[in-house]
């Protein structure tokens, strides 16, 4: 890969479920970033389902083809302020955002911070790496 054909963005510690993050990685990965922010901000309306494909266990199917299927509120405001990170990374660089695709999409486990109290419980935390690339014509 050529360093200035891509343009990186990575979300540390975000305050957000792996299983949702890496659920949305994968309905993200290799679209447009222009297509991929527009089902995301349809998913937040609650007009688009993201499909279920890895943790799935007793989840309802929902309207269409897609099986089972969820609307990740907290999740998907994340992923579209990465979106937008992304995006202005690979204006700086100077790549046209017409054409940009997501090329890598990863979530990660991150470690857990513990709330204070008697009840030892843990918070939800997760690393998010996304690398986007022009597509050529």
């Amino acid at each position: 890969m050529n360093k200035e054909n891509y343009a990186i963005v990575r979300g540390i510690d975000l305050p957000i479920s792996t299983k949702q993050a890496i659920e949305l990685c994968n309905f993200i990965r290799y679209k447009s970033v222009i297509r991929a922010k527009k089902q995301l901000s349809l998913t937040l309306k609650k007009k688009l389902a993201i499909p279920l494909t890895r943790f799935h266990k007793d989840r309802g199917h929902r309207k269409g083809k897609i099986g089972p299927g969820f609307y990740p509120q907290k999740a998907t405001k994340h992923i579209i302020d990465l979106l937008n990170s992304l995006e202005a990374n690979a204006q700086n660089k100077g790549l046209n955002t017409e054409i940009l695709f997501v090329k890598k999409a990863m979530a990660n486990k991150a470690g857990t911070a513990a709330h204070f109290g008697r009840q030892r419980r843990s918070m939800k935390r997760t690393h998010i790496e996304l690398i986007a690339e022009e597509k050529e014509k």
